[in-house]
């Protein structure tokens, strides 16, 4: 599957944006999805992953209550919505696709997005 992440820009703290990942192949629906993202000088952590059905869901701690991820199977893309967006979420937001194992690990995915920047100012 490869993957297209868009959606990312600028915005002030508090402030929302929605990023986007559309997926091409037959595979999308089948499989379990995540967002990861990495900060300049960071490694990249674990933000979101949703099951194949969109039916369950988890979340880092440090976006629970803030971001919500969801996807539309028909239209073979996957959405991560950021509210109340701190500066410290100021990163490249990559989605990738799970293959197993823990959703907390960047081994646990196998086909990543290009990413797509959000940067947040005060």
């Amino acid at each position: 599957v490869q993957l297209q992440a868009s959606g990312g820009g600028l915005v002030q703290a508090g402030g929302s944006l929605r990023l986007s990942c559309a997926a091409s192949g037959r595979t999308f629906s089948n499989a379990d999805m995540g967002w990861f993202r990495q900060a300049p000088g960071r490694e990249r952590e674990f933000v979101a992953a949703i099951n194949f059905s969109g039916g369950g869901a988890s979340y880092a701690d440090s976006v629970k209550g803030r971001f919500t991820i969801s996807r539309d199977n028909a239209k073979n893309t996957l959405y991560l919505q950021m509210n109340s967006l701190k500066l410290e979420d100021t990163a490249i937001y990559y989605c990738a696709r799970f293959w197993g194992g823990s959703y907390y690990y960047k081994s646990s995915y196998d086909s990543w997005g290009q990413g797509t920047l959000v940067t947040v100012s005060s």
